[in-house]
């Protein structure tokens, strides 16, 4: 068997080559450039002829392969199984519309929308009524706007209504202006986007699309649309701005706002490519027109018998270079006598299976079609599109062909669905041959697909055409077709990665393709302040409603009255009549009384939350700087909420972990392998008291000896070029001397055949970097995979890539290639993959890895019981060590039962409706009958600073819930070792006897029992009530299973009140709706608030079903991220995001919403009492001018900054005390009495401030040193204003806990402001009138003034300020013991402290991580098979595996310290059984009594997923 070496830069696949014929190369470079590619592969022709024959017609087809005749579909297929919905959605290409598919007029009837897309909402001409309409959707603006049109008639009292309108105007000002520069920024990404380039086909008809008739009004918004973009244009070309590329991160941030993550552009940098730039070749009109063959073609021409020739003289491999049209049949005596020749080679090969072709070679074309550069907004459905490496998919497409000669091209999804792992697509058998423009114009083909949907992960459709044969012209030819499912897809938003080009045709555009489907899902989210602010504006506007129909029922009846001295200075009313006269008042007692419902507190309010947004994100002890992420605010409105956190819900995998997957351990024909010392095997021996630290220093210290004997024993077998020193992670020198033969032939055998499993049971890409040595990584779907793959490379078992069609290995030094004929791919309900081989001894071989369960119930029936026992016993050792566990099995297949199962599997695979499980049904029937090769042990470290922040959470009184899918075994041992459990907690394993509701609540009510509690509703109202975090004794445990039952109406009150009773919940085995639903029920069973906190995309619903949701940015992926409301690095930052930002903004915006609540009642009250001596006639008691500027200058930065800066104690002392944060939990920052006090001081202070004034005129009336009296109602007006704006403004910054110089200055400012405006404003007869100029001069210069304003300033102020003293003094607060300790300077030392960094990772782990650099999150249809371990059918005790009679192990004597120290701390620890193996906790123990059913009965998929239970996403 002939060697393969890979090259030294090589990428598996594609195969990095460039072909000539869809290089972008100039005229002058084309001819020499063909001609030295064509020597170079004509050289090689006749060598690799054979093979290439061959590999275009693989018998072995994936799921994705293969075109079936109709008729043979029709045999083998149930009727009807083609049609893909009852509303038919064609796309004909080159094919004229039938006639049920056009209209009268002959255009087409289906309707395809652009693909031009808008997320903005407004467009130049519709922004001012849109944006209008969209604000007075607020009910507050409403009101507003009615009192503005009121105003308006003098009748109700208001000379100047342009004034009244002053509020009003500037709020809807400024939220326009916020409102377009934010639909400014998506109106350039929209842009940019649409403005993208591809290179599409032109200069053919595309039958789908009639050519649209553009009306006038679209051609006026767009001249409209294109005036102002050259007005910004030119003002961004004269303030000399910068690209984007020169950015600050924060402007970037900006540039990507939460509404329009779809329209995000990707920064592209290519992983391995050898294009770095395509020249262009300007075609004569200007545009870039690039023909896919830029020089004369080599290819077949029809009639030209000068190419014959060449193709019967000068054979040529399949490749990318050909058209390949003449192959179907290859004409000539030397052709025959080849396809002779190669029979004979491979008669013991089946017949090779013809898939067909959609060119039709007999079609004449016109020739002129070219690929051109045109924008992404003008590509339309059935357009057909050529994409290049690097480039961002404009449209859903489906692939025809690509660079690789196998039609393979890789993706990065990470602008759909967060995910930056590179994914495999394929292009359609049928169209691997068209390469080139005219090979487009040659096809005749129809689409039939499914209509647009949201799911992501799922596509069904079918290509349809007429195959016809070259030697029979007249024929018609015969109706083929081939499925097209999400395997052979683009969709919008995708990224082509490691791939030349792809040539594909459009199947949904704009609206219609999923990124925009699913866009605009994350759920609309209101803090619990504003909520209950409704309630608060509501009583105002019932108080405003009293005072109105007072106003308005004493006037009316004092008109009708008669006899009061109105009737002396009134010459009559303007309403006529007692009745009208009332009804006019009470409108102008609205508009008199209109701050009682202040439209300033809500604008205040977005100010104050938008700073605090900014402030979180600039915060540097947030910023984790390993991937230049600060922490992000995604929703500025809930602020207030982080402060108010009673249970946070996290995920483990990705959250409490680093998901950066290192292989420790495995065991292999029941022998373990492997030195490690886990974080949980430290949580475990803490348990027993263990110095932890001295413990792991001795195996750090082994550990290191081990390495390099292991290193050194491995380079005596082989001397491996891939294997790094400082990259190996499995540590067994014990392994390699068994790889040598020290324990026996057998077990020799074993650890090949297990390192083989690992090594090609995958779908890695490879890439190897050149030098001395070389390097080879890993890009996997799953970091679990790409770890197996790469322990097999240090073991000497390297994957180097793949070839045509298999997998080249290395082998001890030995190049191997091994065929894939199969690859059956990991779901969640599924937990296995598969990968059928070829071996070059011409064995099949089916080898299997997934989660035990699975493993173990599709094991040969009565085999390998003492090898079950042996590796269960290793493998729930390793998931007490916190490992994540797989097993490993294998099946030898016979060729005919090989060959009759892969016909099934072509079939499943040609269906159109429910292809996903007749598949699995397949694959569920050739997987059984397997062979146990063992299991291995991942490590996922946990992350930084995790159990300091769990135990700092714990301290604040949140409750801290882990909902996670790993094996309950492995949960635990994570929790003791991030202080989520400890040594003296009580750990409640549930479960039920039966899967009924009521066995799930007779083991409720037996729990319950403990804390004397029945599950009553009194009980649950008390557990409403109580805040108080429950104690240190108890933790509950509970699987997926269980939890379904629990989950039900009946039991789910019982269950909450006894987790209630419980510091911490480890719920295992769950599923991503699970999680949503767990939140959904402490949510609303406690009435508290909650969050979520996750990395992956099976976070989104928890995170959007809490009150806030946090998604972690790691290094792979950003789904959690993008459906989040803020964004974090790492787990260890919620610490300060809760406990110091969280904590302060809910104080702050508490105290700034009581403060304007009472500023705006001291103000209006004493309008009010002032009514009091004129009738309640609706005068004005001060000038017009104080009532507008009161809000708007007078008291708003006291009380704005108060919102933004105000802070009891600083955020190190806010962590070095959490219990400050339970004031939140309790709501004690905001409360109905709260409310109703500072509303009872705002009147009290009202009274003073008016009757002072009022009793100091009441005997008299003041006159100044002119003689000039100054009792009118004005100059009143300026003693009762002054004199309130004074004490309001003290009154908030004796509120203020910091008193800075800042707001200080603040304060001074808005009081000294009054006294300015009134004597600047009073100074201008044409502006204050006749009767009220010169006031400032005639009341400030009075004595009596300032006796009135120094007497009411300290009787308002005094009760708050007693109140307050004694409150300190004699019922402090803990914030008022830790303010008083600070003055103290018992927290200084904090000072000396920054804020705490995280240390270098290299420093950390026991081992340097593995560099193979993968995308690890979680995808449900990814090959991710490692969700940890769930099979414990195990003895009750650990003792040695014995060996077996036929082949002594002799290495099992061999000391193994890590396996003596785990099993010495199992026996301490475990009395009895697990917990899985004693009470059946999982479906695991159930499928251990089973015997391997799998192996007998076939079950169908949707059985499959009720025995496996559900989803285990983490």
């Amino acid at each position: 068997m002939a060697t393969t070496t890979p090259p030294m830069n090589h990428v598996s696949k594609p195969v990095k080559r460039m072909r000539w014929a869809t290089q972008r190369i100039p005229h002058l470079h084309a001819a020499g450039k063909r001609n030295g590619i064509m020597e170079r592969f004509h050289k090689g022709a006749h060598t690799t002829q054979e093979k290439r024959v061959s590999g275009e017609t693989d018998w072995a087809a994936n799921s994705n392969q293969g075109g079936v005749r109709e008729n043979d579909a029709d045999s083998e297929a149930p009727k009807g199984d083609d049609d893909i919905t009852t509303g038919q959605y064609r796309i004909f290409f080159n094919i004229p519309l039938p006639d049920d598919a056009k209209d009268e007029a002959g255009r087409p009837i289906a309707h395809f929308g652009r693909n031009k897309i808008r997320t903005a909402k407004y467009t130049p001409l519709t922004f001012i009524p849109k944006n209008l309409w969209y604000q007075f959707h607020n009910i507050a603006n409403v009101y507003f706007l009615i009192l503005i049109i009121l105003s308006i008639f003098q009748q109700f009292g208001n000379n100047n209504p342009g004034l009244t309108s002053v509020p009003l105007t500037v709020i809807v000002t400024i939220t326009a202006i916020k409102d377009g520069i934010e639909d400014w920024r998506r109106t350039i990404l929209d842009n940019e986007l649409n403005n993208s380039s591809v290179h599409r086909l032109v200069e053919w008809n595309n039958v789908n699309i009639s050519e649209e008739d553009i009306s006038s009004w679209r051609k006026f918004k767009k001249a409209t649309s294109k005036l102002i973009m050259s007005f910004f244009r030119i003002f961004q070309r004269k303030k000399g701005s910068t690209s984007e590329g020169g950015k600050t991160y924060a402007e970037r941030a900006l540039d990507e706002p939460r509404q329009s993550a779809e329209t995000r552009r990707t920064k592209r940098t290519s992983i391995a490519t050898s294009r770095h730039s395509f020249p262009s070749i300007e075609s004569p009109n200007g545009g870039e027109a690039i023909q896919m063959t830029p020089v004369p073609s080599p290819l077949h021409q029809d009639g030209s018998k000068s190419d014959e020739g060449m193709f019967e003289t000068r054979p040529r491999s399949n490749t990318a270079l050909s058209n390949d049209d003449s192959e179907q049949t290859l004409q000539g005596s030397n052709g025959a006598a080849k396809l002779q020749d190669q029979s004979n080679q491979l008669r013991a090969v089946p017949p090779t299976k013809f898939y067909g072709s959609l060119i039709d070679p007999l079609k004449q074309v016109s020739g002129k079609a070219r690929f051109k550069k045109d924008y992404w907004k003008n590509v339309q459905v059935g357009d057909f599109v050529r994409i290049y490496n690097d480039d961002e998919v404009p449209a859903d497409i489906a692939v025809l062909s690509t660079s690789d000669p196998d039609g393979a091209c890789y993706i990065e999804t990470k602008n759909l669905d967060g995910e930056t792992n590179l994914k495999v697509r394929n292009a359609l058998r049928c169209g691997q041959k068209a390469k080139h423009a005219r090979d487009c114009e040659k096809t005749e083909f129809v689409i039939e697909s499914e209509h647009p949907h949201a799911n992501l992960y799922q596509y069904s459709g079918v290509v349809r055409w007429k195959q016809r044969d070259m030697r029979k012209p007249e024929d018609p030819g015969s109706d083929m077709s081939e499925p097209i499912s999400i395997n052979n897809m683009l969709l919008r938003g995708c990224s082509v990665r490691n791939t030349d080009w792809v040539l594909g045709v459009v199947i949904f555009t704009g609206q219609d393709t999923k990124i925009m489907i699913n866009s605009g899902a994350t759920p609309s989210k209101r803090s619990r302040i504003s909520r209950e602010l409704n309630w608060n504006a509501s009583y105002n506007f019932i108080i405003l409603l009293c005072m109105c129909i007072i106003s308005a029922v004493v006037e009316g009846v004092t008109w009708g009255q008669g006899n009061h001295s109105l009737d002396f200075f009134e010459f009559g009313s303007i309403g006529g009549t007692p009745a009208m006269n009332g009804f006019i008042t009470f409108w102008t007692a609205v508009i008199l009384l209109q701050n009682l419902v202040p439209i300033s507190l809500y604008i205040s309010i977005e100010i104050i939350r938008l700073a605090q947004a900014f402030f979180i994100y600039s915060d540097t002890g947030m910023y984790y700087e390993k991937i230049d992420y600060p922490c992000t605010p995604k929703s500025w409105n809930i602020s207030d909420d982080v402060g108010q956190i009673e249970y946070i819900f996290s995920d483990k995998t990705g959250t409490l972990t680093q998901n950066v997957m290192e292989f420790k351990k495995c065991t292999i024909n029941g022998v373990p392998y492997g030195e490690a010392y886990t974080e949980a095997m430290a949580g475990m021996q803490r348990r027993e008291g263990i110095n932890v630290e001295e413990e792991g220093e001795k195996a750090r210290q082994q550990i290191a000896r081990d390495r390099a004997k292991m290193l050194e024993d491995l380079r005596k077998i082989h001397v491996n070029p891939y294997l790094h020193d400082d990259e190996l992670t499995f540590v067994a020198p014990d392994f390699v001397n068994d790889l040598s033969g020290a324990a026996g032939e057998d077990q020799k055998k074993a650890n090949e055949a297990f390192m083989l499993a690992l090594a090609l049971c995958h779908t890695v890409i490879t890439e190897t970097t050149p030098g001395d040595p070389p390097k080879i990584e890993f890009k996997a779907q799953s970091p679990d995979e790409a770890a197996l793959v790469a322990t097999a490379r240090d073991c000497g078992f390297t994957a180097l890539g793949r070839s045509h069609d298999g997998i080249l290995l290395n082998v001890l030094g030995q190049d191997r290639e091994y065929k894939v004929l199969n690859t059956l791919e990991f779901n969640s309900s599924r937990k296995r993959m598969s990968a059928i081989v070829r071996t070059p001894d011409n064995r099949i071989l089916l080898l299997c890895k997934g989660a035990d369960s699975v493993i173990y119930s599709r094991l040969k029936r009565g085999e390998q019981t003492q090898l079950r026992k042996e590796t269960a016993e290793h493998l729930e050792m390793f998931a007490r060590e916190g490992l994540r566990t797989l097993c490993i099995a294998q099946r030898e297949l016979g060729e005919d039962e090989y060959q009759a199962w892969n016909l099934k599997h072509d079939i499943a695979a040609n269906s159109i409706q429910d292809r996903e499980d007749k598949l699995e049904a397949v694959s569920d029937a050739i997987e059984r009958e397997l062979n146990l090769l063992g299991g291995t042990a991942i490590e996922d470290r946990l992350q930084d600073g995790v159990p300091e922040t769990i135990a700092l959470l714990g301290d604040a009184g949140i409750k801290l819930w882990v909902l996670t899918g790993d094996k309950v075994e492995t949960a635990i041992n994570i929790g003791f070792s991030c202080n989520l459990l400890s040594n003296d907690m009580d750990l409640i394993v549930f479960k039920s006897k039966e899967d009924t509701i009521e066995s799930a609540e007779m083991e409720l009510d037996k729990h319950l029992a403990k804390f004397n509690m029945t599950g009553s509703d009194a009980e649950l109202a008390a557990a409403r009530k109580n805040h108080e975090p429950p104690g240190p004794g108890n933790a509950i445990v509970i699987d997926g299973d269980a939890l379904t039952l629990v989950l039900d109406e009946t039991v789910r009150q019982k269950f909450l009140l006894l987790c209630k009773q419980c510091k911490s919940v480890l719920c295992c085995r769950v599923s991503p709706s699970q999680k949503a639903s767990v939140v959904s029920m402490v949510k609303t069973g406690f009435d508290v608030m909650t969050l979520s906190i996750g990395d992956g995309a099976n976070d989104v619903a928890m995170i959007q079903e809490a009150d806030i949701g946090v998604g972690i940015a790691g290094e792979e992926g950003r789904q959690a991220v993008m459906s989040s409301d803020y964004a974090i690095g790492q787990f260890r930052f919620l610490q300060r995001l809760v406990l110091v930002h969280g904590r302060w903004s809910y104080r702050r915006l508490g105290e700034t919403i009581a403060n304007f609540f009472y500023k705006n009642m001291v103000w209006t009250w004493a309008l009010f009492w002032y009514q009091l001596y004129n009738n309640f006639d609706g005068s004005y008691f001060f000038d017009y001018t104080y009532i507008l500027t009161y809000n708007l200058a007078f008291t708003s930065l006291p009380i704005i900054f108060m919102g933004i800066l105000d802070q009891d104690v600083s955020d190190k002392v806010s962590l070095a005390v959490p219990q400050l944060y339970r004031r939140g939990i309790e709501r004690r920052e905001w409360t109905p009495i709260k409310f109703w006090l500072y509303m009872a001081d705002g009147i009290y202070q009202s009274v003073i401030c008016f009757f002072v004034a009022y009793l100091l005129f009441a005997p008299a009336v003041a006159v100044t040193e002119s003689g000039l009296g100054v009792g009118d109602t004005e100059r009143i007006g300026v003693f009762v204003a002054t004199s309130t704006v004074f004490v309001v403004n003290s009154y908030i910054l004796l509120n203020t806990y910091r008193w800075d110089w800042l707001m200080l200055l603040l304060v001074g400012i808005s009081i000294m402001l009054v006294w300015f405006w009134t004597g600047v404003y009073t100074s201008f007869p044409k502006a204050a009138g006749v009767s009220f100029y010169e006031a400032a001069a005639e009341v400030y210069g009075l004595l009596t003034f300032w006796t009135a304003f120094l007497l009411t300033v300290p009787i308002c102020l005094i009760p708050r300020f007693t109140a307050k003293a004694f409150q300190k003094i004699f019922m402090p607060r803990d914030v008022d013991i830790v303010r008083e300790e600070v003055r103290q300077g018992k927290w200084a030392h904090l000072e000396q402290y920054e804020v705490q960094h995280p240390r270098d990772d290299d420093t950390r782990p026991i081992y340097p991580p593995s560099v193979a650099q993968t995308g690890t999150t979680h995808n449900p249809q990814s090959q991710n098979g490692s969700d940890g371990t769930d099979y414990t059918g195990h003895r009750q005790s650990i003792e040695p595996p014995r060996t077996s009679v036929d082949a002594p192990r002799m290495s099992i004597d061999r000391p193994r310290p890590s396996f003596d120290r785990m099993r010495q701390s199992m026996d301490k620890i475990r009395q009895s059984p697990s917990f899985e193996a004693s009470d059946d906790f999982t479906s695991a123990a159930r499928l251990t009594r089973m015997e391997s059913s799998h192996s007998q009965n076939a079950i169908t998929p949707t059985q499959s997923r009720m025995i496996h239970g559900s989803s285990s996403l983490r």
